[in-house]
């Protein structure tokens, strides 16, 4: 029931302006629509997960216009939580450097799949360190109020630039999965057997030696199942919800983790460089 039960009618609730309903605009204009009902009911679902799932202390809660994808932040502190997950990344690399199996295949292939998956393996890094972060949201106005004060464009662009700001949207989703993560309490050895099923992923990769990358992702799924299964009783729905959660983990959009994260220590080069000089497989064209 989008309206709530008082002697208005819905017709008259749609004249009341969106500003002095307390409701966002886009809200507002699409709330007679059966796409909007729909879509209503899915977010207040996850909606209530969040509450009951979440950190108390998240300070992102979805407040006024849902429109999160135009709503930027911030880390609340950026030096503590910049150094925290560049430890994990020296870590990933590591987990990736251990491996003899990654280095039997050809540079090109190894760097596809570092280009393709190092996002997922970071935020599943994330999750096993525990590493949890509070947000700071930019208000849409600041920039510009500087704009018509008339200050000059290079202040502007100074201001733009001082912070390493992402989607609330993208954020909100990372600190959702992680939250997922820790509710399964999941080992050491899970946290491996995920890293190989991660990195080995082939997906939408043009591979010199596709079967051999295959292989290897099976080899990981299959030591996780039968890890599962001893550990838990035979009971597989541990496995199923664990992949399930593996895939939402490349929905995370890697240029948000850039820039939140490593964008102050990184300035202008890109990560995926950085992790191909780390692991010494940088090709001479890169």
């Amino acid at each position: 029931m989008l309206f709530p039960a008082t002697g208005y009618s819905a017709s008259m609730a749609t004249k009341i302006p969106a500003e002095k309903s307390g409701k966002c605009q886009c809200e507002t204009h699409h709330s007679n629509s059966i796409l909007y009902q729909i879509l209503h009911q899915e977010h207040a679902s996850e909606t209530k997960w969040h509450q009951q799932h979440c950190s108390p202390h998240c300070s992102t809660r979805s407040k006024g216009c849902p429109c999160l994808d135009r709503r930027r932040v911030v880390l609340r502190t950026p030096e503590a939580t910049c150094r925290r997950a560049s430890e994990v990344l020296l870590k990933t690399s590591t987990f990736i450097r251990n491996l003899p199996s990654f280095y039997h295949m050809p540079w090109e292939d190894q760097f596809v799949l570092i280009q393709q998956n190092w996002a997922p393996l970071f935020v599943l890094g994330m999750a096993q360190e525990g590493v949890d972060f509070d947000l700071r949201e930019i208000p849409a106005t600041s920039l510009l109020k500087k704009i018509l004060l008339n200050q000059s464009s290079t202040a502007v662009n100074e201001l733009g630039s001082s912070s390493a700001e992402a989607s609330l949207a993208e954020v909100q989703k990372m600190k959702n999965l992680l939250w997922k993560f820790w509710g399964l309490d999941i080992s050491a050895k899970e946290y491996a057997y995920l890293k190989g099923i991660i990195l080995f992923n082939s997906e939408c990769c043009i591979l010199k030696c596709l079967p051999y990358v295959q292989s290897l992702q099976q080899e990981a799924q299959k030591a996780l199942m039968e890890f599962i299964s001893t550990m838990f009783h035979g009971s597989l729905g541990r496995f199923a919800l664990i992949l399930q959660l593996i895939t939402s983990l490349r929905d995370i959009d890697a240029n948000a983790i850039e820039e939140l994260f490593f964008r102050p220590i990184l300035g202008q080069a890109t990560l995926n460089v950085l992790l191909i000089e780390t692991l010494y497989i940088k090709p001479d064209w890169l």
